[in-house]
């Protein structure tokens, strides 16, 4: 499918485990994402999103975001928005 890019992970943390991203584009709630680094390399959908510990249903470009992810990712990977 194919992918176009929209941010990189600027922060991760283990508990809960959430993935800071800093967008470059507009990401909403359910939209498919694919994150991809030196060693990830993780699929999922959107369920929800938060900017400054408030939950909101879309990120715009220049906005730092945190969703949860089912597994551990970098600084620096690559965020792309699977385009369906």
């Amino acid at each position: 499918m194919p992918e176009e890019v929209i941010g990189k992970v600027s922060d991760f943390f283990a508990r809960p485990v959430v993935a800071g991203i800093e967008l470059t584009t507009t990401l909403k709630v359910g939209d498919k994402i694919h994150i991809t680094g030196h060693t990830t390399d993780i699929e999922l959908t959107v369920d929800s999103m938060q900017i400054n510990n408030a939950n909101v249903s879309e990120g715009k470009a220049g906005d730092a975001i945190g969703i949860k992810v089912p597994d551990r990712v970098r600084r620096g990977d690559t965020v792309y928005k699977v385009i369906e």
